[in-house]
């Protein structure tokens, strides 16, 4: 049985302050949902939100991390660190870290690697970007990124990886794939999945769907059998409309 997923991904707002605000506000509006809820602030509020979200039933994530425990990588941060304030989740290969910061699939494997290893749990995004769906490669590019990202990792415990597909052309546009064409490629992604984890992995790992997610959508999105939850951007920064996502 999965259990349904819906995770905010703050991307690069909300000051600590302001996110104890939210995850207040929050607390208050989350309580009868069945879905596990996650929330991915800046790395400057983990701290603050692990501290706001206690006593709670929100789990915290972090927005990205490097593969390398330590060394002389400038601004950068370890899994180790993460590891050590009891932080959960981390999101890998975010389409905006693969558009904006160059992040090939080689890389995002070493972070996967890295994650796992130190009982992260990571949350790997693939898609699609406008010109390759477009072009009709969609389900090409993303069977390259779940068996690059996903190479050489039989020696980990993979179950408690989540995959999440993300359109590139549906986020944070206000276009969001219909319920038919994200439940087709999710269940791609399935199939995908099986060939490189094996058939009983694969069906116990949650696959979510991101890209211009709101309250108005996500419950048909929900009731599409392959889709196992939400990765959540701009809505996520509204206390009342990220509680109607996670309870839909």
């Amino acid at each position: 049985m999965r259990v349904p997923m819906i995770a905010g991904n703050w991307k690069m707002n909300k000051t600590p302050e302001e996110a104890v605000v939210l995850v207040n506000e929050l607390k208050g509006l989350i309580q009868n949902t069945s879905a596990e809820v996650v929330i991915c602030p800046t790395f400057v509020a983990l701290g603050d939100v692990l501290k706001a979200t206690e006593g709670s039933s929100i789990k915290v994530g972090a927005q990205n991390m490097h593969h390398q425990d330590s060394g002389a990588f400038t601004g950068e941060i370890s899994p180790v660190f993460l590891k050590a304030m009891n932080i959960e989740y981390v999101i890998l290969g975010h389409s905006e870290r693969r558009q904006y910061f160059f992040e090939g699939n080689n890389e995002i494997n070493k972070k996967l690697a890295a994650a796992l290893k130190h009982g992260l749990k990571p949350i790997l995004c693939v898609g699609e970007t406008l010109e390759q769906r477009e072009q009709g490669t969609t389900y090409d590019v993303i069977k390259e990124q779940i068996q690059k990202c996903l190479e050489n990792l039989q020696e980990f415990n993979l179950e408690e990886l989540i995959v999440a597909y993300e359109p590139v052309w549906a986020i944070g546009t206000g276009r969001t794939a219909t319920k038919e064409d994200a439940n087709e490629v999710i269940g791609f992604i399935r199939q995908q999945l099986i060939e490189v984890l094996g058939e009983k992995l694969s069906l116990n790992t949650r696959i979510l769907y991101g890209g211009s997610v709101k309250s108005s959508n996500i419950r048909e999105l929900m009731d599409m059998p392959e889709i196992d939850g939400a990765l959540v951007g701009g809505a996520s920064l509204d206390a009342l409309e990220f509680s109607k996502i996670a309870c839909y």
